[in-house]
């Protein structure tokens, strides 16, 4: 099958891989502009576009794909099928429309639940323990499409939004050549979206990472693991920002404690109060400074045995 795809972020990249090692034919790649990062804002490649570069693929990096001649690129290479992965802009009609096969795309969660940019996230934030990936027929809403073919996954007690991408990245690619193979032999059919159980997950903000230690400590840990690596979390520490890097629920040793109470309980180490439970600090980085363990945290404030100080506003 002649397939245009569209992609910018890694989750896309194992599908870009297992796609040009198949039998199907990948004519283009359309992938965001580079973009400045780092403190010497140098231009950096999406991971698609240096996937593309390393498979001598043909890369288009249109600022703004509502410009009509992008009509004729795609055309040109008469594709049956676009393919669109974390791409990272909404496609407009005119666009998606274009081959006859439509244009598919893989969505890390069981859709309708969890539309949006980043269900990934919000999935571990919110103490789901089951995930996916869905292949879909895009039409002109977010995430709304009719759903060609999904697959289930448990997500682990302890797994990052790191860990879970990568997992969901390479069950999602599999499940697009195969979702492919039964649309080309005409053996699937999309099937419309029950939009009554539909839930969203919106792009994430910087201060999605600040803690509420009124939570419980399972409810602040998600937050750790689904911030990971971005926005990640963080409390303040006497006015200091202080990053909460890795931590993990414990039963607390006293009965009661205010929420956000730091304690140093020797071989214990770092805990905090939560609204339920607490939190064990493993890694933590007051701002401007390195990060350290919860222990080493604990000696650099010279907090003693047994005594608390607090974090938050």
């Amino acid at each position: 099958m002649r397939i245009v795809f569209m992609g910018t972020s890694q989750f896309a990249v194992p599908a870009l891989k297992k796609l040009y090692e198949s039998h199907h034919n990948v004519c283009q790649i359309f992938t965001q502009p580079d973009r400045p990062s780092g403190r010497g804002h140098r231009l950096s490649i999406s991971p698609v576009k240096s996937v593309a570069l390393d498979l001598e693929l043909p890369i288009h990096q249109p600022q703004s794909l509502r410009l009509k001649k992008w009509i004729k690129v795609i055309q040109a290479v008469h594709p049956e099928v676009l393919v669109v992965i974390a791409y990272g802009k909404i496609l407009p009609p005119f666009i998606f429309n274009l081959p006859p096969l439509g244009s598919i795309n893989v969505h890390a969660s069981l859709l309708p639940r969890y539309r949006g940019a980043a269900p990934i996230p919000w999935v571990i934030v919110n103490g789901e323990t089951q995930t996916g990936v869905s292949t879909m027929k895009i039409d002109e809403n977010m995430d709304t499409g009719p759903i060609f073919l999904q697959e289930k996954v448990s997500i682990e007690f302890a797994e990052t939004a790191t860990e879970l991408q990568g997992r969901l990245a390479n069950l999602g690619a599999d499940l697009l050549l195969k979702t492919l193979d039964l649309l080309k032999a005409s053996l699937v059919k999309a099937k419309p979206q029950n939009s009554i159980l539909a839930s969203y997950a919106p792009i994430l903000k910087k201060s999605d990472g600040k803690l509420d230690w009124n939570q419980s400590s399972r409810q602040i840990y998600n937050r750790i693991r689904g911030f990971n690596p971005w926005p990640g979390t963080y409390t303040h520490y006497r006015g200091t920002l202080l990053r909460i890097i890795e931590g993990c629920p414990v039963d607390p040793p006293w009965k009661e404690s205010a929420a956000g109470s730091l304690w140093n309980y020797g071989t214990a180490g770092a805990l905090v109060s939560c609204g339920e439970g607490c939190l064990q600090l493993e890694r933590v980085q007051l701002e401007n400074r390195k990060a350290v363990t919860g222990k080493d945290f604990l000696n650099g404030i010279h907090l003693p045995l047994n005594r608390f100080v607090g974090l938050g506003d």
